[in-house]
């Protein structure tokens, strides 16, 4: 018995020192900076943008939700979500196509083409979409110099479709790869079971398929999200100056002569608080919901525990 807890002491020990890179890596390279930012938030501007002062205050909050900044902030979490519902309405069903493939070739040639634009660098990419979007782009080029089905050039560029497009674009694979996982790990054999109790296509797969892959749903909404909220790049280059995002305020913030650290600060913790709040709230109800109360243990690896489930997906028609 004591040689057991002596083995099982040392395993928990060399898991700890296995873990302590990491962990100094984190907390440098994370947790400090992210101090710093935190306590910049509640400071005072100084004389240069840079410069931050005592003494304490909260008006840096105040203004990141005044009327100023408010629309934007609203208008950054309302396409965050449209991009994110975009590319689920997109996704699933490419990652369902992907993963019920036979042949691995097939499988691994489509996986390849949707990681294919990682390849690329982002900024390129973006550059790209407004060689397709512009006035004298290539869709208007065809569509109506060429063909004539358009009475007028297409100009795309520097609207909120431009930018929901352009982040549509950029985060659909963050969607598509954790779906496709967790449909190819799921067992066809209860859709059989369903049809053989009666139920019709669209009751099985909302009761059976769709409950036992959330786990991929609701990562892939989480990883498309977070970045699309906090996204400057594609609302820069494809909304022009009157569709910024959060993203492009907070960059404004940092770089110029007209910045404002604990301003921008200020701004960088309510965006990271309220997606962090949203996400608890979805995490709380989630939780406590019939068939999908599990998504977080097999996030965790608890892929069998998810398909114990089914049966009672299946019975409960």
């Amino acid at each position: 018995m004591e040689a057991s807890a002596g083995r099982g002491s040392r395993r928990r020990n060399n898991g700890a020192l296995l873990a302590l890179p990491a962990a100094i890596w984190l907390a440098i390279f994370f947790a400090a900076p992210l101090l710093i930012v935190l306590v910049m938030s509640f400071t005072t501007r100084g004389t240069t943008p840079s410069d931050y002062q005592l003494p304490l205050t909260l008006t840096n909050y105040r203004e990141t939700f005044s009327p100023a900044y408010q629309p934007i902030l609203e208008r950054s979490v309302t396409l965050a979500l449209k991009a994110t519902f975009i590319c689920f309405l997109i996704g699933y069903p490419l990652a369902f196509f992907i993963s019920t493939r036979r042949r691995k070739w097939v499988r691994f040639l489509a996986l390849f083409l949707v990681i294919l634009p990682f390849w690329t660098n982002f900024l390129i990419r973006t550059y790209a979409l407004r060689s397709l979007l512009g006035r004298r782009g290539l869709l208007s080029e065809i569509f109506h110099f060429q063909l004539g089905w358009l009475d007028a050039p297409l100009n795309i560029l520097n609207t909120e479709t431009a930018v929901l497009i352009g982040l549509v674009y950029g985060f659909l694979p963050f969607m598509v790869l954790p779906i496709y996982a967790s449909i190819e790990r799921f067992d066809f054999k209860l859709v059989e079971a369903g049809h053989d109790l009666g139920a019709n296509d669209l009751r099985v797969f909302w009761r059976v398929v769709l409950p036992l892959t959330l786990p991929g749903v609701v990562a892939g909404w989480i990883l498309v999200f977070i970045p699309a909220v906090g996204a400057f790049v594609t609302p820069d280059l494809l909304g022009g100056s009157r569709y910024q995002m959060i993203g492009n305020v907070i960059q404004r913030m940092f770089r110029g002569s007209g910045g404002n650290f604990p301003l921008g600060s200020a701004m960088s913790i309510a965006v990271m608080t309220l997606v962090m709040l949203s996400l608890l709230v979805y995490f709380r109800a989630s939780g406590g919901a019939h068939l999908g109360s599990g998504w977080l243990n097999s996030l965790r690896g608890a892929g069998p525990r998810a398909a114990s489930a089914a049966p009672t997906c299946i019975t409960e028609y």
